[in-house]
């Protein structure tokens, strides 16, 4: 029985180690953290992150051949054979660097914390999203010791979406596996191939040199949000000229050279990826003397800014220039839907423009309110959380759907009319709901990407 430690119990770590032992019952794995909270949730049935189909998946192998522990961090190491690292890496906020490469204070007390513990050779994997030549930093502290030891540092990143993270783990596009081109390298490489292999099929399991593997992570996010960027882009142009962004989408995506995936206009996209990982890109370039190709990416992150800042602005003259003092509800705090995770959640970035603006927020949200009031800091004194939308819109002026959770399409918008503030309005931020059905039932509506249906003449500057 091969035992396996995966240190940090994140959005990555928990739901990846739990597929790992679903799937690998002869293997022996626990996931640790210094986080004790979020330990005792993953020893229960209310865990610490909201994912579709992983509470049933934890409950297969917990107990069996899953751990979570938030102690004896020695022995676990000690032991391990194979251990994953997926610790936090933040965007850099003091320092060189700062607001755009990844901050590396908790992988380098990490990496350390192995050497320190280890009595055996083992195979260390960079779990979290990395800097390219970051394993490269990580051999040179565990392998210059005292003792004797070999470590073989691998790169085997993920590609997970949230909301379906099970599915991409238990049917992934693909598996990418980095390691160095010798003879240790590419043993440690054929047995982390065979352990991804117990489910997924070799041909869709890629192996590269180690550099390749940490770039190719980066750069898919990158073009992804690229992707998003570039439609919203779009959007902007279709509300000026009359074009519908959805027309366009759909005319654009049955190219098969771009393809419909990604295409689809919204408020801006978020989490915990690609702002992180298109920063680290883009001083990557700038530190490589790459000027004109860190600008292209961060154009990516600033596109994105200006649609959230756009909405915004959009509904502040859309509510006759003032906002202050209305009540507004905001559906969706979750950067998308099926998840609970609020990091860099546009949804949040719109909540600030709005509390700038003096409005009455009400946040709804219904698996993320708790994280958005960690997230919004300071600003969570100035918002009411209430996970009933029907509260939540009652006596509101104004609605702006944030996050495309389904339940937000099928609610009776007639009996949220009469309740709200005349002339009410809704701002549709992904584009979610009916919008003849919402502007019959009395709503002027707002769309991202099209014309707004209105009850009454807009005043127009154009």
């Amino acid at each position: 029985m091969t035992k396996i430690l995966c240190i940090g119990a994140g959005y990555v770590g928990g739901p990846t180690m739990a597929v790992i032992a679903l799937h690998c019952p002869q293997h022996l794995i626990t996931v640790f953290d210094i986080n004790e909270k979020k330990i005792a949730e993953w020893n229960s049935d209310n865990l610490p992150i909201y994912e579709p189909g992983l509470l049933e998946v934890v409950q297969q192998s917990r107990g069996r051949n899953l751990f979570f522990s938030a102690s004896d961090i020695a022995r676990h190491i000690d032991e391990a054979e194979i251990i994953f690292v997926s610790v936090n890496t933040p965007t850099k906020t003091f320092g060189q660097g700062a607001g755009r490469t990844a901050d590396l204070q908790y992988w380098e007390k990490t990496a350390r914390m192995i050497l320190e513990h280890s009595s055996t050779d083992k195979i260390i994997i960079e779990k979290s999203t990395l800097p390219v030549r970051t394993a490269q930093a990580m051999e040179n502290i565990l392998n210059t010791n005292a003792k004797g030891l070999h470590f073989e540092v691998l790169s085997n990143p993920e590609f997970l979406a949230e909301g379906s993270a099970i599915q991409n783990l238990e049917k992934p596009d693909r598996v990418l596996i980095g390691g160095h081109d010798t003879p240790k390298g590419q043993k440690a490489v054929q047995t982390i191939v065979d352990l991804y292999a117990n489910w997924v099929p070799r041909d869709r399991i890629i192996t590269t040199n180690l550099w390749s593997s940490e770039l190719s992570k980066l750069v898919a996010n990158a073009f992804l949000a690229q992707r998003i960027s570039s439609i919203n882009a779009i959007s902007a142009l279709c509300e000026k000229t009359g074009a519908d962004v959805e027309e366009v989408s759909y005319a654009i995506g049955r190219d098969s050279r771009i393809g419909p995936r990604f295409l689809k206009a919204s408020v801006g996209f978020g989490g915990s990826c690609f702002k992180k990982d298109i920063l680290n890109l883009v001083y990557l370039c700038e530190s490589q003397g790459l000027p004109e190709v860190a600008a292209y990416w961060e154009q990516v992150i600033l596109m994105n800014e200006y649609q959230e800042a756009r909405f915004v602005a959009n509904m502040v003259s859309s509510m006759f220039n003032t906002l202050a003092g209305k009540r507004i509800a905001i559906f969706g705090a979750a950067f998308k839907a099926n998840t609970s995770d609020t990091r860099e959640s546009p949804a949040l970035a719109v909540c600030r423009g709005l509390l700038a603006e003096k409005a009455d927020l009400v946040l709804c949200d219904p698996h993320a309110l708790e994280n958005a009031r960690v997230d919004l800091g300071e600003d969570a004194s100035r918002v009411t959380f209430e996970k009933d939308p029907y509260v939540a819109a009652d006596g509101a002026h104004a609605i702006a759907v944030l996050t495309e959770w389904e339940a937000f399409a099928k609610l009776d918008y007639h009996r949220i009319f009469d309740a709200m503030v005349n002339p009410s309005f809704i701002f549709d931020g992904r584009n979610i709901l009916d919008r003849a059905k919402m502007h019959e039932i009395g709503f002027n509506v707002y769309s991202v990407g099209k014309q707004p249906l209105l009850h009454f003449k807009q005043n127009s500057t154009d």
